[in-house]
């Protein structure tokens, strides 16, 4: 069975999809790699490692003539257009965002396995890309953060007199908002959290940060883990409530994001107008159109003396570390799938049943998770032998 790597081509993207580690691994189970010629160099990775792994390196399209993709980013019309009819194609598709690139799948008969769709039980947690990414993403927004602020973080006694600590403010204790409080708690900010679900209360004080009590209607979470949606008069009451802490506040992170949803603002301009000159804000929701009024994707912008950060490349900006973890969660779910046939896409089973989003010719999103689906071995799909 042969797996194909070809190189990122979306602009910014540094991370690659397998690494000698998950390559060495899978080629146990008798699986063969063509790698593309300079994919994991961004991520680290040269050839000679992919060489040394058992991978096959090549200078041309091989890569996509295979029948498993395994990508990072989602495949293009173009690259559609090059994979056989029958193959699979393992990526963080973003389905409900690109349903141009869902009917190219369709149209092709290729099989796409979504890793953002991974249900979040607890035998899937090693499979969870978007958690994995999420920790780095918010690790990576307090060091954005720290490099574009113009003081210390930590509380320092120095002979020129004593400096204050920052004070970091998180929005949303989710993976992400979780790792960013770690991150600006061991920097030695004063961190406070808020987050409109009570029972994340215990995981943001563990962490050494304040948990904000606003009064709120609680939040239900999500089957996934995330907040529900709010409405617009809970929006407009959490803004209010939220705006004396902003204006209190040096830094602000925030992560507040509903899969296939826009971004609630949280953040207006007027409460930009209130905080300090040289604060800065971080927006992990700047991909889906920002938690701050302000905000623009891929952009770092100033108003009223605030930088605002809307990057949406975080996890690549630490492409090595970004490409194991991902790499070994799309490994672990690959082993789910694997059986003494091979590689099989099983659709009763609830992982395998819940990331197929494209089955041989058929767009799934619509289908119930599990239902009784006949079992498609790659190698009769794809034409293939393992």
């Amino acid at each position: 069975m042969k797996f194909g790597v070809p190189k990122e081509t979306q602009a910014g993207e540094r991370r690659v999809a397998a690494v000698p580690e998950t390559i060495r691994k899978l080629s146990e189970r008798g699986a063969q790699f063509v790698i593309e010629s300079g994919a994991g160099l961004a991520a680290a990775v040269p050839d000679e490692a992919y060489v040394d792994a058992g991978a096959t390196v090549v200078n041309d399209n091989t890569a996509w003539d295979a029948d498993v993709v395994l990508k990072v980013r989602p495949p293009t019309l173009e690259e559609i257009g090059r994979m056989r009819s029958g193959a699979i194609v393992v990526s963080l598709l973003t389905a409900e965002a690109t349903p141009e690139i869902v009917q190219a799948l369709v149209n092709q008969k290729v099989t796409a396995l979504a890793m953002e769709a991974i249900p979040r039980i607890a035998r899937a947690q090693k499979m969870d890309a978007l958690s994995a990414m999420a920790n780095i993403a918010g690790y990576k927004a307090v060091l954005e953060a720290a490099n574009d602020f113009g003081r210390y973080f930590p509380l320092l006694m120095t002979a020129a007199g004593t400096v204050t600590p920052a004070h970091v403010l998180v929005i949303g204790a989710g993976v992400a908002g979780l790792s960013a409080i770690a991150t600006a708690h061991r920097l030695g900010a004063v961190v406070r959290a808020f987050d409109p679900r009570p029972p994340v209360r215990e995981q943001v004080e563990s962490l050494g940060a304040k948990f904000i009590e606003l009064d709120l209607e609680a939040i239900e979470e999500t089957a996934g883990g995330y907040a529900g949606t709010q409405s617009d008069a809970f929006l407009e009451r959490e803004r209010e409530l939220l705006a004396s802490h902003v204006a209190d506040v040096d830094v602000i992170i925030t992560t507040a994001v509903i899969p296939g949803q826009d971004a609630p603002v949280l953040i207006t301009e007027e409460m930009i107008q209130s905080m300090r000159p040289g604060s800065v804000i971080v927006d992990l929701a700047a991909e889906r159109g920002g938690n701050c009024a302000l905000t623009r994707a891929d952009e770092a912008v100033e108003a009223h003396g605030v930088k605002i950060l809307g990057y949406t490349d975080l996890p690549s900006r630490m492409a090595d570390q970004s490409s194991a973890l991902y790499a070994r969660t799309m490994m672990n779910l690959l082993l789910q799938a694997w059986d003494e046939e091979g590689l099989t896409i099983d659709l009763t089973d609830e992982i395998v049943g819940a990331v197929a989003v494209v089955h041989a010719g058929t767009d799934r999103r619509s289908s119930p998770t599990g239902a009784a689906e006949p079992e498609t071995p790659v190698e009769s799909a794809a034409g293939a032998e393992a």
